[in-house]
């Protein structure tokens, strides 16, 4: 006889809210030195080199340190390395926000980047322990992926209104109220949860995990940024053979930082795949839409983060809209092989886009991330529901992960299609500059005389609109793929009420978890 898993109450509710605020600023910091950076230029002068790891460690450090601190949550308690976190993070921010060099800065975003790794894998977790309920879940974690996506688009639209009122360090001092309230109500609203029995905790597997992650997400980045060059390549060669060496750690450790057996939960391998992929479509679009606002309409970085803002109403109401239709019976394939195909549908009026065509992208964008939202709520509650509850730190991370991975590979891989176009499709007499990226065409524009000024950066334009349009055929392409997929590899996989009871039922033996942390 199995009796209903407990359902959340008023507690849990609040203590998600409380959740949202890091997930949100966290997310926030991917974007927001977007319209600071000019200003940071003129105060701190970094070189070139510097201005680039200004912007970067804090991405890198924080994909490569998730998978440490979603397995060092389940050994030492998530509520207590969120907590850590969030002191981590309100300190950085602080030291960013009022720093006199860009030494001292890349400093504070890599201290950043090391805090929103404990945040983002412990916040999930908990709404993993918390939320026993399948359906109560599901619409947390359906709030938890419509704050985080966003949250990116609205970083870069917080960074310019406030470096227009106030200081660049404004940025970052908008972090302090959000993580002082987390400090403050977190003890009393979240509860403790960690593995009783974790083992030790594996030592060598950090460094095996940080080489295996870093050198392929510079790699793809770089790739999608600069064009092809050896030392990408190479970069991303080594980080894979190091990623081979910490596969063989983990199924040979006696207490490994990622347990083989996550995988063998039912759901979860196709669940992160198929993640990784839908971050893939994600973030590939963003390299040719922001473009397209600044670059081929001429608006400037705030009206186009401004602009972005308007499809953010459709990602709103995706993943609660989902998580009402699976409580209402239907089922979890078909939500997210519509989810896919609502999303090539985005990519496809994506195509459709000539050089003037504001309200067709936008509505492709709001269409795109709808759908993607869509199937990341699903994937990640069907992730989170198969693994342990004593693993959700480390289930949490790996998803996390599978999304840094898929966002690099898809700025890279589309990014390198829609170059190889535009190349193609600009005059071979063009200079040098001009068909290598639609900046370079249009800064050699400005300086040409009356008529051949217009007409090199019309051709750039257009050139760049049909490599955009080609990048959309291929990411629509797979996106279909990816629907078809999950209709077939997600058709006969549920996670049962009957498993969750199970879980609360073996919470005392296997995983601790107590509003004190006793």
């Amino acid at each position: 006889m199995t009796t209903n898993p407990p359902r959340a109450g008023r507690r849990e509710w609040t203590a998600l809210t409380v959740l949202m605020l890091p997930l949100l600023l966290v997310s926030m910091d991917v974007s927001v030195l977007y319209f600071a950076i000019p200003e940071i230029s003129a105060d701190l002068e970094p070189s070139g080199t510097q201005q680039l790891w200004i912007f970067d460690i804090y991405g890198f450090v924080l994909a490569g340190l998730l998978m440490t601190m979603g397995s060092l949550g389940d050994r030492i308690g998530r509520r207590k390395l969120l907590l850590i976190g969030a002191a981590a993070f309100g300190a950085a921010s602080l030291l960013a926000a009022y720093a006199h060099s860009a030494e001292t800065l890349i400093a504070a975003r890599a201290i950043l980047g090391i805090g929103g790794a404990t945040l983002m894998p412990a916040t999930m977790a908990l709404v993993r322990t918390m939320f026993t309920d399948p359906a109560q879940r599901a619409k947390a974690i359906g709030l938890w992926s419509g704050v985080m996506t966003a949250g990116i688009g609205l970083g870069s639209v917080m960074s310019g209104v406030l470096v227009e009122h106030f200081w660049w360090g404004s940025v970052f001092l908008v972090n302090l109220p959000a993580m002082a309230l987390l400090l403050i109500l977190g003890p009393v609203l979240l509860p403790e949860s960690k593995s009783l029995s974790p083992g030790r905790f594996d030592l060598l597997s950090v460094p095996l995990s940080l080489v295996a992650v870093l050198p392929v997400i510079y790699g793809l980045k770089e790739l999608a940024a600069e064009g092809w060059n050896v030392r990408y390549v190479v970069s991303i060669t080594v980080g894979l053979l190091f990623a081979a060496l910490f596969v063989q750690r983990q199924r040979t450790s006696d207490s490994p930082m990622i347990s083989p057996a996550l995988f063998r939960g039912h759901g979860f391998t196709p669940a992160l795949v198929l993640n990784t992929v839908s971050a893939f479509g994600m973030m590939g679009s963003a390299y040719f839409t922001t473009q397209y606002l600044q670059s081929v309409l001429g608006k400037s970085a705030l009206e186009a983060a401004l602009w972005s803002l308007l499809p953010s109403v459709l990602i709103g109401a995706a993943a609660p809209v989902a998580a009402q239709l699976a409580q209402r019976g239907v089922e979890r394939a078909y939500l997210v092989t519509a989810g896919f195909t609502v999303a090539a549908c985005g990519y496809g009026l994506l195509a459709l886009a000539g050089t003037d065509s504001l309200w067709l992208v936008l509505a492709a964008c709001g269409v795109l991330a709808a759908g993607i939202v869509v199937v990341m709520s699903q994937l990640t509650d069907l992730a989170l529901g198969s693994a342990p509850v004593e693993k959700a730190g480390a289930a949490s991370s790996l998803l996390e992960t599978g999304t840094e991975f898929g966002g690099a590979l898809g700025m890279a891989a589309l990014g390198s299609i829609g170059t190889a176009l535009y190349r193609h499709g600009m005059p071979s007499d063009a200079p040098a500059p001009a068909r290598e990226t639609l900046g370079g065409a249009l800064a050699v524009a400005a300086e040409l005389p009356g008529r051949a000024g217009d007409a090199l950066a019309t051709a750039a334009r257009e050139a760049f609109t049909d490599g955009m349009q080609g990048a959309a055929i291929a990411a629509a392409l797979l996106l279909l793929g990816a629907a078809g997929l999950a209709a077939l590899g997600l058709r006969h996989i549920r996670v049962r009420p009957e498993a969750e009871t199970a879980d609360t039922a073996n919470a005392g033996q296997a995983d601790s978890l107590s509003p004190s942390g006793v």
